[in-house]
C-alpha cells in the first residue's frame, strides 16, 4: 500500500522518549520508535526527524536560578543533540543509516546542518535527524521542526506527542473539552490553542504545510500517520 506521505518531517517530543525508566532517556522507546520508522524506509518514504529536549532539560528548569533564557534554551539545545546521538545509535543497532546534522557546531559528534546535504540523505533513503534547534535561543523545537519540514519540502509535518489530539481547551482541567478531526491555522491561532508554538504554526500556514498532531505513545501510530493520516488532528488551510 503507498503512503499518504512521501517525504515527512516527525518532530517527537522529549517527554515522549523518557517513557517510564528512571533516566532521561527510555532506550525501550527509542527502539519502539526506531522500528516503527524502519518501516516507513522499508516502504519508501523519506524521514526527517525533530526530537525535542525536554526529557533532559526545559528553558522552564531555569525558573528561579541565575540562567537566563538565552543560556537555557543553548542548555535545551544540547539536550536535543544527546537525545539524536541516541536514537541515531538505535538506528545502527537495526541497520538503517541515520544522520545526525546539528545547527549547533559540534563536528567531533554530528555534521553540521547543510540544507543541501540533507537533501541528498533524504534523496538516498538516508533519516536525517535534525537537532541543536535553529543554533539561536528563543525558538521552540516546534518551530525548527516547521521550518526544516519546509527547508526539505516536506510533503507534511507529523507532531507526535502525549495527547491524541487538539482540543478546545485543555482536556485535563476541562471535562467538557472536544478534540479536533480537522482546525483551520487561522482558526488555531485565533482560539489561542495551546497544542503547538503558534510561529510554527503560521510558518506551515504561509507556507502550505500541513501538520498532522497525533498521539505517538500508541504502538503503531507513527506507521498509520503517515500511511493513512487518519488519526489525531490535521492542521491545513480550510
Amino acid at each position: 500500500m503507498a503512503a499518504l506521505y512521501r517525504r515527512v518531517l516527525l518532530k517527537l517530543s522529549g517527554e515522549a522518549l523518557k517513557g517510564t525508566a528512571a533516566t532521561d532517556i527510555d532506550f525501550d522507546v527509542l527502539r519502539t520508535v526506531a522500528q516503527e520508522i524502519q518501516q516507513l524506509v522499508e516502504a519508501e518514504v523519506q524521514v526527517g526527524l525533530v526530537l525535542g529536549g525536554g526529557n533532559i532539560w526545559r528553558g522552564t528548569n531555569a525558573e528561579g536560578t541565575a540562567l537566563d533564557h538565552a543560556t537555557a534554551d543553548y542548555m535545551g539545545m544540547l539536550a536535543t543533540i544527546m537525545n539524536g546521538l541516541a536514537l541515531q545509535s538505535v538506528f545502527e543497532s537495526l541497520n538503517v543509516d541515520a544522520r545526525v546534522m546539528s545547527a549547533l557546531q559540534l563536528d567531533q559528534v554530528c555534521e553540521p546542518y547543510i540544507r543541501q546535504r540533507a537533501l541528498e540523505h533524504l534523496r538516498k533513503g538516508r533519516i536525517v535527524i535534525f537537532v541543536g534547534g535553529t543554533g539561536l535561543p528563543y525558538f521552540t523545537t516546534d518551530t525548527v521542526a516547521a521550518l526544516r519540514g519546509i527547508e526539505m519540502g516536506a510533503d507534511a509535518f507529523l507532531k507526535g506527542t502525549n495527547v491524541d489530539a487538539v482540543y478546545s481547551s485543555d482536556p485535563r482541567t476541562n471535562a467538557g473539552a472536544a478534540p479536533y478531526r480537522q482546525i483551520d491555522y487561522t482558526q488555531f491561532l485565533a482560539d489561542n490553542l495551546r497544542a503547538m508554538d503558534a510561529t510554527a504554526i503560521s510558518l506551515c500556514r504561509d507556507n502550505h504545510l500541513p501538520i498532522l498532531l497525533f498521539n505517538m505513545n500508541t504502538p503503531g501510530n507513527i506507521v498509520r500517520a503517515v500511511m493513512h493520516g487518519d488519526i489525531g488532528t490535521l492542521i491545513k488551510e480550510a
